[in-house]
Formats: C-alpha cells, sequence, structure tokens
C-alpha cells in the first residue's frame, strides 16, 4: 500500500523586510571582502519605515561609505519608486556598529593565547549545523524549496526587466507537493503574494501571474485540475516592505536552506564572514551531502556537524541517509572523514571563500544554485570519483 503526505515550502524575494536586511548585511562583507581578506564580519540590519540600523561587531582595514553600501543595495533591490516610503533616494541610517570583542578574536585566530587550547584558528563558535542532499531535482533539492525559489527569481525577473511595471518589490511565493511513497508526484497548491502598485486590480493581477509566472515556470506535469491557486489571497498588497513591516536580518533560515525538509541547527549565515561555522560550515557540509548523493552513494543524505567555539576539529560529525544507502553507512561515514576535512581553515581555504561572493548567495536559496560554481564552491561535485573510491563503491 503506498504512503502519500503533502509537503510545503516558501520562498521570499529579495524585496521582503527580512531579505532586504540580509541582502544589506551581506554587501556589508562583501565591501570589507574587496578589500581585506582577514575582514571579521558580523553584521546585523534592522528596517522599518524609511529608517535602516546597522548593528554587530566589524574588525577590518577597509575604509568605505557604509551608508553608500547600503543605499547601493536598497537602489538594487528595486525600492525606486515614489509609492513606496522605504526608498533608496531618501532613508534613515544609523550605524551602530563595533569591533569584534578580544576574546573572541583570540579564539579564531591561528595564533596561541592564553589558556587556549590550540594554537590553530578555531570555530568562530560553538554549535550545530546541517548539509542536504536529495535525488528530486537537477541541483539535488527538495522539489518544494526549489519550485518555490524558481518562482520568485521569475517574479522578479518581470518586476525588473519591466515586463510589468506594477509589480513592486516585495513578494512570496509557495509551493505545496504530493509525495507517494517518497517521490514527489504532484503540485497541490501554489501560493503567490506581491506588493504592486495601486494601478492594477487583484482579478488582473491574478490572471497575469497564473499566465506569466505560474504556468511558465512549473512544469506542466505537475500541475492538474486540483492545483490550487492563491494569488493575492487577502486581495490588495500596496503597502509592503519595510513600511508594512519591520526587517531583521536572519530570519529566514529555512527559506535560505532547504524549506524544512532538511533540518536546521538554528544559525544564520548572512551578514557573518566565514570564520563564523554558523555560515562556512553549513556550506561545506552541504558540498559533502551534495557530493554523496551525485556520487550514488545514498539517494538522500544529511551531515550535521558541530564545534565548540576556539577549537579547531569538529566534537562531532554524524551522517544519516535515512535508508537510502547504496553502501553501508559505515563505509560512507569513513569515505566522507577520508575525503574531506572538517577544521575551519581547511575548508574556508578548499572552498575559496574569503572572497567578496556574499551579495550572490542572499536570495532564492544558498543551495541549489548551480549558475555559478566559481563563486558558490560547494555546489560542485567535484568529490564524486573519491567519495567512490573511499567507500568501495
Amino acid at each position: 500500500m503506498s504512503k502519500s503526505f503533502i509537503f510545503s515550502s516558501e520562498s521570499v524575494t529579495e524585496g521582503h523586510p527580512d531579505k532586504v536586511c540580509d541582502t544589506i548585511s551581506d554587501a556589508i562583507v562583501d565591501a570589507c571582502f574587496a578589500q581585506d581578506t582577514a575582514a571579521r564580519v558580523a553584521c546585523e540590519t534592522f528596517v522599518k519605515d524609511n529608517m535602516v540600523v546597522l548593528g554587530g561587531e566589524i574588525t577590518t582595514s577597509s575604509e568605505f561609505s557604509y551608508q553608500e553600501v547600503v543605499r547601493d543595495a536598497i537602489e538594487g533591490i528595486g525600492y525606486v519608486h515614489d509609492d513606496c516610503k522605504f526608498n533608496a533616494a531618501n532613508f534613515f541610517f544609523v550605524n551602530a556598529l563595533g569591533q569584534q570583542s578580544p576574546d573572541i578574536a583570540q579564539g579564531v585566530d591561528a595564533a596561541a593565547a592564553d589558556d587556549k587550547e590550540t594554537a590553530e584558528q578555531g570555530a568562530g563558535d560553538q554549535g550545530i549545523m546541517f548539509g542536504y542532499a536529495v535525488k528530486e531535482t537537477p541541483a539535488l533539492m527538495p522539489a518544494p524549496i526549489a519550485y518555490s525559489h524558481k518562482l520568485g527569481r521569475a517574479l522578479t525577473d518581470l518586476r525588473k526587466s519591466g515586463t510589468h511595471e506594477w509589480l513592486r518589490p516585495d513578494s512570496k511565493t509557495q509551493v505545496s507537493m504530493e509525495y507517494v511513497d517518497g517521490k514527489p508526484t504532484r503540485i497541490t497548491a501554489v501560493v503567490v503574494s506581491t506588493q504592486h502598485a495601486e494601478s492594477i486590480s487583484t482579478g488582473e493581477i491574478r490572471e497575469i501571474l497564473k499566465k506569466d509566472l505560474v504556468e511558465q515556470e512549473l512544469p506542466a506535469e505537475l500541475l492538474t485540475a486540483e492545483t490550487q491557486y492563491h494569488i493575492n489571497p487577502t486581495g490588495i498588497f500596496v503597502i509592503g516592505g519595510p513600511e508594512g513591516d519591520c526587517g531583521l536580518t536572519g530570519r529566514k533560515i529555512i527559506v535560505d536552506t532547504y524549506g524544512g525538509m532538511g533540518r536546521h541547527g538554528g544559525g544564520a549565515f548572512s551578514g557573518k564572514d566565514p570564520s563564523k561555522v554558523d555560515r562556512s560550515a553549513a556550506y561545506m557540509a552541504r558540498y559533502v551531502a551534495k557530493n554523496v548523493v551525485a556520487a550514488g552513494l545514498a539517494d538522500r543524505c544529511e551531515l550535521q556537524l558541530a564545534y565548540a567555539i576556539g577549537y579547531p576539529d569538529p566534537v562531532s560529525v554524524h551522517v544519516d541517509t535515512f535508508g537510502t544507502n547504496h553502501v553501508d553507512n559505515t563505509a560512507i561515514l569513513k569515505a566522507i572523514e577520508e575525503v574531506f576535512s572538517f577544521k575551519p581553515a581547511d575548508f574556508i581555504a578548499q572552498l575559496d571563500l574569503l572572497r567578496p561572493i556574499y551579495s550572490k548567495t542572499t536570495n532564492y536559496g544558498h543551495f541549489g544554485r548551480e549558475d555559478d560554481t566559481d563563486s558558490l564552491t560547494w555546489e560542485r561535485t567535484d568529490k564524486v570519483d573519491d567519495l567512490r573510491s573511499a567507500a568501495g563503491a
């Protein structure tokens, strides 16, 4: 007897208030790394109405105007219309950034310090990080989040290309899929909510986006007569962005990862340099899990890493293939530990993370993006042969 369930994942566009904050925070990271690859950055952003507040800790030799970086980020998102209170041309700016604590810095630095357990570069914080991959889509991502991101990117393209000038930056998408015996079989519901100009009616929006967005971007074989469409279900959505809701960095961590299908350790990514293992070790874990699945060792793989602040080696490495493994799980873990190093200094170098690449990660998922593996190195599947050999497959 077949088993079925419905699973849903959401995405948000770059104009969503929380994503505005992620975009600004990652723009600050890139501005630092453009001049200083040794920068330590933990930049949080808060937005409300026409106010932008930066907070956190940054230690860098880089010199730039933080306000101009913020302005460019807001303009790049597309908040340039007079009918939006939040606007690149006129915002109130507060810079409350300080420097990284020397107590934290000595734990991360590759140098000896009083009572420090090792002279190696340590993890920038304690915590747990997960990486996940599954054989459902070409990018080895869960189908619901992959399709939600696809809708979000396409909606942004419709806006920025000028195809539909009534679109505004703040939007959300959501896809619900029915799984039968663990495989995605059909889309049961699609939700799209987008900010818009006053000049268009809700009826027109629903008709246009069903035709120009949903039916263009989602596979026709997954849409059925029973698929539900909820496009701007509340009706009017003119007031959006930071005017409609405040935003904070790091509040869309499930959107950033696996849409809830894979677990999350709890740490946000945006605004952090790679010494913060919340970000870099999560990238490394995705890299490993994706290579395991691409190597055919399992159809589904989740890797957990755990770290102690200031210590270079993980305190645990755990792999789960959910019964989809094609070789023994013990052999998979042994192969992973043979092929990969989980010391922060090693995987930061292997993935080439000391570069201004982070604005490319901010929106539409940090994972599953195969359009630029020169930058998003954790999406490469270049360890497949090494893993197969080490696992005896």
